[in-house]
Formats: structure tokens, sequence, C-alpha cells
């Protein structure tokens, strides 16, 4: 062993006599020095390479700690902002409203959350303080309310029924959507029992039905904020709009007493003005087609003494019908502004006049209506079978020509076209070669994608210029054309209607209530971000059964659940923003403010009469309920039955 030097044995006696910790750190650092140097070249390589790496590491470890701190700080504050923003309430995507007391079955075990694809995930802010009526609609916020059936628990919400588990954020479902097998498609997801959806539209019937009766029972339409009425014929038009629904729902109690207040309370012999159109496809056709589904007699006979009422509008010195008439005194007239009448109006009387000459074996109701369509046939001014919007009584000829649309004022002059020649048991081929040559003017003309998705839309035609405006009433068109694909016309029909049901379906899915406004614009621009725009004037919506109406032929054709599952996003939205809770639904002002949709306090009778009748019968399953080869519907939406053959045509 070797003997310290005495240079080394004066720096230990330093430190065992605590002679100062600089000379003790002197002597530590010049022997890790003397160590440092006694190590091989390689070793001392190692070393250094074994520092570097880990100050390498240190820094990335640092830049990441920062980046994750950062982010933190950003998210903080953005919670903090919305926190501020909604009131200290954090926002959450809301559940889907169901009606209440209707109790749904305990879903199976295996059984997950559903797939929405529909209205986008919503946020559930306070509403804006506004008017009385305003708060009214707010108050069709989820209530829970326990209950059991056969010990099951359900909670039960106002507007339809959701149980605890399905209560699920829509982006949630989604994602879910996506994990399931390869090969499982959107189509086949899971929906609710047809029992469920079925009940659904009944409740929703029940309650529409429970505010008219409250405060509107024999008039023309329900106020369900006002808990009043509105006038327009004074002719219960809300009631006897319903009656078929409420027939085909099976909601005996509710048709009996409409049906005794028909027996005992509706009479015709008013000095009242009344609109043709209005009155033939909601009057008339109402009364023809509940005697048709129940074969009693007194709604017949109603519907003569309406129809003979109607007649004095043809007395015209070009037997193009006027606008109104007064059913009591038995005189027309055309609107004070105008001697002209709209074409869809003069054009879409037919089904209801026919089918009550054919009923009654008195010619003079389809004698009428089928010289307008002769008329009509002939006309110039046309664009590839396209016609303009108005036709005046005194010439009959076309007016303001070169202006060409499918939405309103012609939407069903198209549609009648095809449905007369499918009620006339498809003879009349003048009919068919007019729809069919609409239909290539349609694609000519009128038919264009969207940016940047692709959808493909009916936009309207003005003096040779181009607008990518669609009306929500084009979209009986889908239904029409897969009708006639069903009735024998090209597959190409059909593949139409299935890519515009596309573009109808997104006129709501794209909405942030999930309901469609009256008019979209379509974008066309390369590098737009959306394909719908919606003006400010354009964003309220009627509770307008358009498009369910061809949810319910497509999938009546196809079998494509879909179609089913579009139609039960649309009434979870219907219940969302439109159902009032003292009883009814009302139209709103603006479908892109979830907040504040502005209820505008009327329930139209076609929300009865059509919107939730197509719902109920999208729903089903059965393909006997109202067949769609025995009858054909009115653009009301009542079913007139189609002319059998007779026996020399059997023969």
């Amino acid at each position: 062993m070797l003997s310290p030097s005495r240079k080394e044995l004066e720096s230990l006696n330093l430190i065992e006599q605590g002679g100062g910790y600089t000379n003790a750190k002197q002597w530590r650092r010049q022997s890790c020095w003397r160590k440092w140097k006694q190590l091989s070249r390689l070793q001392r390589s190692l070393i250094f390479f074994i520092v570097v790496l880990l100050l390498i590491c240190g820094v990335a470890s640092y830049s990441s700690l920062i980046e994750h701190l950062r982010g933190f700080s950003g998210r903080a504050q953005k919670e903090e902002g919305e926190l501020k923003k909604d009131g200290g309430l954090k926002p959450f995507a809301p559940e889907l409203p169901k009606p209440p007391g209707l109790i749904l079955p305990e879903p199976p075990s295996e059984r997950k959350a559903l797939h929405k694809r529909g209205p986008p995930v919503l946020q559930n802010r306070q509403q804006k303080k506004g008017n009385a009526s305003s708060a009214l609609l707010a108050e069709v916020k989820p209530e829970p309310k326990k209950t059991e059936e056969d010990g099951k628990p359900v909670v039960s919400w106002r507007g339809a029924m959701i149980e605890a588990d399905h209560a699920t954020d829509p982006a949630a479902k989604e994602m879910e959507n996506k994990d399931k097998a390869e090969g499982e498609t959107e189509n086949t997801s899971l929906l609710e029992p047809e029992s469920v959806r079925l009940d659904a539209v009944k409740e929703a019937f029940r309650h529409a039905w429970k505010g008219y009766k409250e405060f509107a029972w024999g008039h023309d339409e329900l106020k369900p904020l006002a808990k009043s009425y509105g006038e327009w014929f004074g002719l219960g038009l809300t009631l006897i709009d319903s009656l078929d629904t409420m027939w085909i729902l099976d909601l005996k109690e509710e048709f009996e007493e409409a049906k005794k207040w028909v027996a005992t309370e509706l009479s015709f012999n008013k000095n009242v003005d009344v609109n043709l159109f209005e009155s033939t496809i909601r009057i008339l056709g109402g009364l023809l087609s509940t005697y048709h589904l129940t074969g009693d007699r007194l709604f017949l006979d109603k519907a003569i003494d309406i129809g003979t009422r109607l007649l004095p509008a043809f007395n015209t010195p070009s037997k193009i019908p006027y606008s109104d008439v007064n059913i009591g005194a038995g005189t027309a007239h055309p609107p004070r502004w105008t001697s002209d009448s709209t074409v869809a109006e003069v054009t879409s009387i037919q089904l209801e006049f026919r089918e009550l000459s054919h009923v009654t074996n008195d010619p003079r109701y389809q004698m009428a209506v089928t010289e307008v369509m002769k008329r009509v046939h002939k006309l110039e001014g046309k664009q590839d079978g396209l016609v303009p919007m108005f036709i005046n009584t005194n010439n009959g000829q076309f007016t303001h020509l070169g202006v060409f649309t499918l939405g309103a004022r012609a939407d069903s002059y198209y549609e009648y076209l095809l449905k007369q020649w499918i009620q006339g048991g498809k003879k009349e081929t003048e009919l068919l070669e007019d729809y069919l040559q609409a239909l290539e003017g349609v694609k000519k003309h009128l038919l264009k994608r969207s940016s940047p998705s692709g959808l493909l839309f009916v936009g309207e035609l003005s003096h040779g210029h181009f607008s990518p405006k669609m009306d929500h009433l084009v979209c009986f068109l889908p239904g029409t054309l897969a009708l006639g694909h069903h009735h024998g016309l090209p597959v190409e029909h059909l593949d139409l209607a299935k890519q515009l049901m596309e573009a109808c379906y997104q006129m709501y899915a794209q909405m942030e209530t999930g309901l469609s406004p009256e008019i979209v614009h379509f974008n066309m621009h390369s590098g737009s971000t959306q394909d719908i725009e919606v003006k400010l004037a354009d964003r309220h919506n009627l509770l307008r059964p358009e498009t369910v109406e061809s949810l319910f032929y497509l999938y009546r054709f196809t079998k494509d659940r879909k179609y089913q599952k579009w139609g039960w996003e649309i009434l979870q939205s219907f219940n969302k923003y439109t159902r009032v809770p003292t009883g009814g639904y009302t139209s709103i002002n603006n479908v892109r403010d979830p907040e504040y949709p502005s209820p505008r306090d009327k329930m139209e009778s076609f929300f009865l009469g059509e919107t939730l009748k197509y719902l109920y019968l999208l729903f089903s399953d059965n393909p006997d309920l109202i067949s769609l080869d025995k009858y054909i519907f009115n653009t009301e939406a009542h079913p007139l039955p189609i002319w059998p053959p007779t026996e020399a045509e059997a023969v």
C-alpha cells in the first residue's frame, strides 16, 4: 500500500480539522481529474457519449412538458370563457325528447347507443329572454319523471320517451358506430322498435289534438301559444284535414268526436270566400278519403255538398278557374290584385273532382277539371315541358313567361300529371307524356350539384339565368319519382329520387335545430366550405310534410332503413323545438337558432293532415297499410282509390 504524500496528508488534515470547504472541494476536483486521466480513451469516449445522450433526452422532455403546460392553460382559458358565455353553465349535448306516457321496453343488454346521423351536436343553452311565447316554448325541455313498468325503471321526458342509457352524446354514438364490425352498414344500425315509433307518432298527434280540442275546436287553425285559434274559411280545416289521419292511426276516440262535429256542426251554407285549391285538397279530398276508408255515407254527402259549391269557379271565359269562390252565394272571382291564377292551383284539383264524379256517376266535376288539363297541355310558353307559374283566367294564356320552378305556384302541377295517370288506370297517355317531358326539362335546366359535397338539387330558371334556390316544397319530387318507378317508369327515376332525397335530408341535418328552412340556396362555387346557405328571411319552418312524404315513398319501395332513421330524427327535432307543453305544435321563425327558434304561434292543418300521417306510414313496416297499388295520395296526403279496370277493359 502506497503512503500518502505530504501534500495529500495536509489536505486531509485540513478537512478533518474543518479547515475550509474550499480546500476540500479543490482536493476532490484534483482526485476526480486524476481518475479521469487514468481512464482509457475508449472509456472516456463512452462516458462522453452517454452524457451527450442524456442532455439530448433532457432537452426533449423539457420541450414536451412546456407544450403540455401551455395546452392545459389554453384549455382552461377556453373552458373559463365558455362558462362565462353560458352564464356559468357548461354546455351539453341535448337528449332527444320522446312522448310522455310512452314506456319503452327494456333494451337487450348487448344493445348499443343509436348512431345519430342528423342534426349536429347541439348545445342546449339558456333561452334568450324574449316574449312570453318563447318562455312557453322553452318548457319543452325534458323534465325527468320516474315510473315503472314490469319492475323496470324508466325516465319519462316531455316529448318522446328515452331511457337513461340512451342519453348519450350523438358524437359518441357516431364514434361507436364506426367501431362496428366491417361489413355492417348504416342502414342496418339499430332503430327504435316499430311499435315505439308508431306510438311516438300517435302521442304527437294526441298532443296536437289536445291543444286543438281545448283552444280551437271547430275552427280552422290552432294558435297554441296564445291558447286561441285562427280562422281562414271558418270551416274547421284542421278537423277535416285530420279525419283520415285519425282513422289510419287507429285513434278511435278522437275520430268519433270529430265525426260527431262533422255530422252536427259542419255546414257549407255560409257567405264566405274560400280558395278553390285549398278547399279542394283539404276539405273535398279529406272528406272523400275518409268516406273510402270508413264507408260512412256522411262523409260522401258532405263531399258532394262542398264539391258542388266549388263548381262556379270554373265559369270563366277561358275555363281556367278563378282562385276564389263564395260557397254561400255561388259566385267566384280572381284575387283583387290580379286576374291570374297560379298554375299549381288550377292543375292540382283534378284528383279530387275526378274521384267525386267517379263515386257519384255525375260527370260535371270531372269534365270541369279535365278541360283545364286539355287547355294547359296545348299552351305555348313551356320550356322542355316546364311551365310558367301563372295563367290568366280571361284568355287562358300563361303569364310571367320565362320563369320556371318546381317550388311554390308550380310544384303540384308535375305531381298531378303522374298521379292522374295512375288514378285513371294508366290510360291517359297525354298526362304521362307531359310528365316525362317535364322531367327531361328538369334534368336539362334545373339539376345541379353543390360544392363541396356534390349534393344533387333542383334550382330555378329565370329568363335563361339559373338560381341555386330550392324551396322545401320541391322535396315532394323524390317521392313522386319513386312512385313513378313503382308504376313502371325507368329505374333512372328511382336513382334520381335517391340522390334528391339526400339533398332534402341535408336541408334538415345541416341546420342547428335539425329542421329545414322554407328556402335554401346551394353553393356551387369551387372552394365552398358548406353546401347550404339560408337567407335571414327564409329561415322559418312551417311544419311542412314534403320531406317526410318522400321518405315514406323511398322506404316503402326500397326498404332501406336509413329513411326511417332520418324520419325519426326529424320527429325528434319537431318535438324539441316546436312542441308546446299545453298542447299543439307551432311553426318557428329561425331554424338556425336553437337557443331561440322564435315561435310563430300557428299550427297549420297540414301538420296533422300530412306530416304526422306520413311519419306514421314511414315508421310502419306493413306494406298493406294504405297500399300504393290501391291508393293514390292527393297533394294533401288524402288517399283516394286507384280506379279498377272496367269490365270491358278487364276482358
